[in-house]
C-alpha cells in the first residue's frame, strides 16, 4: 500500500499508538486532514487495544499467571510491530489480525 506520509499524518499515528485515549484523540486530529498513512495506523492501534479489552476481559477469568503472561506477550508484540512499522513509515499490518481491523473498522476514516 502506498501511501503519502506527512509530518502531521504521522504524528497522528504516534499519538495513535499512546493508549486508548490516544487512538480517540488521534481520530478527532485526522477527520480535518484525512491522511491515509495515520488512518491505516490509527485502525491498527484501534484493533490492538480493542483486542487487548477482549482477551483482557477472556484472560481475567483464568486465575493463571500462564495465561496473563501469554495474553500480555500478545498484546505487546502486537504493539510493539505496529509501532515499529509506523516509525518506518510502512503500512504493514500487525500479524495474524491486522487485516482485519482494516476491513472492521472502516468508520475511522
Amino acid at each position: 500500500m502506498e501511501v503519502k506520509i506527512e509530518k502531521q499524518g504521522k504524528t497522528n499515528a504516534i499519538i495513535g499508538y499512546i493508549t486508548m485515549l490516544g487512538t480517540i484523540v488521534a481520530i478527532i486530529l485526522n477527520m480535518d486532514k484525512q491522511n491515509a498513512f495515520a488512518r491505516f495506523h490509527i485502525r491498527q492501534a484501534f484493533g490492538i487495544n480493542v483486542t487487548y479489552l477482549l482477551l483482557g476481559t477472556i484472560a481475567g477469568y483464568f486465575n493463571s499467571w500462564g495465561v496473563s503472561s501469554a495474553f500480555y506477550i500478545f498484546i505487546s508484540v502486537l504493539w510493539f510491530y505496529g509501532f515499529i512499522t509506523m516509525l518506518q513509515e510502512k503500512c504493514i499490518p500487525v500479524p495474524i489480525i491486522g487485516p482485519y481491523f482494516q476491513k472492521w473498522f472502516v468508520f475511522i476514516k
